[in-house]
């Protein structure tokens, strides 16, 4: 039996709501959304600033336009389209064995395949809101907003700057959700890490509150939790999970 195999049969052996997946950029790249640290990633790609200051809260405060620019340009991508993992997930939280869907990532593509229970540990781009008044406004609303202003900077009808309800570098992640996390990485017996180098923290450090029976990593490259893994799969996350 290969270790695809393996994973396999550990999830259809998943007691009800046993399953809980953690998933990275890795997971939406085969949905054409680039990743930040391969080759060809953002990280790899050159700026006037580099990419992990131009996603910086303070970046955001000291040079609106740019952000904006950089991150319409790069970081919103409306035709991406669910791939075969996350339509799984999907499948597998309506079958009642993944209880959860912890992401990193900012594209809202586990919802749009289905999935419910989905905690965003960085945010989405399909959530904006007013920094003066609160109002909410969603993706296609923002990009409007973006396109007229003469700056590229989404304002507000009270004249405030929307931002993206996106977490930056050198924010916190909202407590909320983490603990929602928390809670369901704590009581998972099959804890599945996909698609992540796991070298983005707080995110990262989540996978200390494991305590179930089995973790399996699928990654393209090593990680650091692969010595604590039971299983580590160098593979695409969607061929993984096309069963």
């Amino acid at each position: 039996m290969t270790d695809i195999e393996t994973l396999r049969t550990w999830i259809r052996e998943c007691p009800k709501g046993g399953m809980v997946f953690f998933g990275g950029a890795g997971v939406s790249t085969e949905s054409g959304i680039p990743d930040f640290r391969s080759t060809g990633g953002l990280y790899s790609q050159t700026y006037a600033y580099p990419p992990e200051t131009m996603v910086s809260r303070s970046f955001f405060e000291a040079h609106p336009s740019e952000f904006f620019d950089f991150y319409f340009d790069r970081m919103i991508a409306l035709d991406a389209k669910p791939n075969r993992a996350h339509r799984k997930l999907a499948e597998l939280e309506a079958a009642g064995v993944c209880s959860a869907v912890v992401t990193q990532n900012i594209d809202g593509l586990h919802q749009m395949a289905g999935s419910k229970s989905v905690f965003e540990l960085h945010g989405s781009v399909h959530r904006n809101f007013c920094m003066k008044c609160g109002r909410a406004f969603d993706v296609h609303q923002m990009i409007e907003l973006h396109e007229r202003a003469d700056d590229g900077v989404p304002r507000c009808s009270c004249g405030a700057t929307v931002k993206p309800d996106v977490v930056l570098y050198e924010e916190p992640l909202d407590d909320h959700v983490v603990e929602g996390a928390i809670r369901a990485i704590a009581n998972a017996r099959l804890l599945v890490v996909a698609g992540t180098s796991l070298v983005v923290y707080p995110a990262a450090g989540l996978l200390q509150y494991f305590q179930g029976d089995r973790l399996a990593i699928v990654n393209l490259s090593p990680t650091s939790a692969d010595k604590h893994a039971d299983l580590c799969i160098a593979a695409k996350v969607g061929e993984v999970f096309d069963f």
